[in-house]
């Protein structure tokens, strides 16, 4: 048993594998009985789990897999939260999440964004960031799943830009208007499996794209990439 504190949230885990206590060392929180959610799950979901994964994985990282998979089912519904598979990072106290399909290179973008703009970028999340609706505002969060390059910091940035990344020979950068983004993020979400969860995150994803500037980047992995991008979206933030 641990207790984690991710998206300021309380969360009791009742882990069957040490995996899931090293992953999450980070985001581990004194016992407590206020917890928010309370997350378990059987070696059935593991073994399920295991079945399905591209290529061979342990148990414990099959269970750290189904862990945040039931966290982030409930988030939409008790949370006003969601799960955005995108690479987050800070760069003068604003948050840019940066969405693309697997192996178009958003892990490398954001590590040129650390090349060009130096120690002032932190990279907040490399894979999946949760995101809150408090308040008016969205706020963006570091998790412990955040991929094999292992980019994860325990903190959170207000959402300022949500960019989605195509590769290009050249690099160019417009905003799009949510009808366009919409589509886009809908595979950048974890599909809800009940009625009640969609009518909770369509919404919040709705309320999402109203308030942050979409945009699409069309980007090599020159350095010139981390330019474009940087003064494409704040010519308007």
């Amino acid at each position: 048993m641990l207790y984690i504190k991710i998206a300021d949230l309380k969360i009791q885990i009742d882990n069957k594998y040490n995996y899931v206590r090293g992953l999450c060392r980070d985001y581990i929180i004194d016992e407590c009985e206020d917890f928010d959610l309370s997350i378990s799950v059987s070696e059935k979901e593991i073994d399920d789990e295991i079945a399905v994964a591209e290529v061979a994985v342990s148990r414990g990282y099959a269970e750290g897999v189904c862990i945040y998979r039931n966290i982030c089912y409930q988030l939409p519904t008790k949370f006003n939260s969601y799960l955005l598979h995108s690479a987050l990072i800070e760069y003068e106290g604003k948050g840019y999440a940066f969405a693309a399909k697997s192996g178009t290179g958003k892990s490398t973008h954001i590590s040129i964004w650390q090349k060009v703009f130096g120690d002032g970028v932190r990279i907040i999340n490399g894979d999946k960031p949760i995101v809150r609706y408090i308040d008016g505002d969205f706020i963006a969060y570091g998790t412990p799943w955040c991929g094999k390059e292992g980019f994860a910091v325990n903190d959170s940035v207000p959402l300022r830009a949500l960019c989605f990344i195509e590769r290009s020979p050249t690099n160019s950068i417009e905003r799009i208007p949510a009808a366009d983004a919409v589509l886009r993020v809908f595979h950048q979400i974890l599909t809800p499996r009940d009625a009640a969860t969609v009518d909770a995150l369509f919404p919040l994803l709705d309320e999402t794209l109203k308030k942050v500037p979409c945009y699409l980047l069309k980007c090599n992995m020159d350095d010139e990439a981390a330019i474009v991008a940087y003064n494409g979206m704040n010519n308007e933030l």
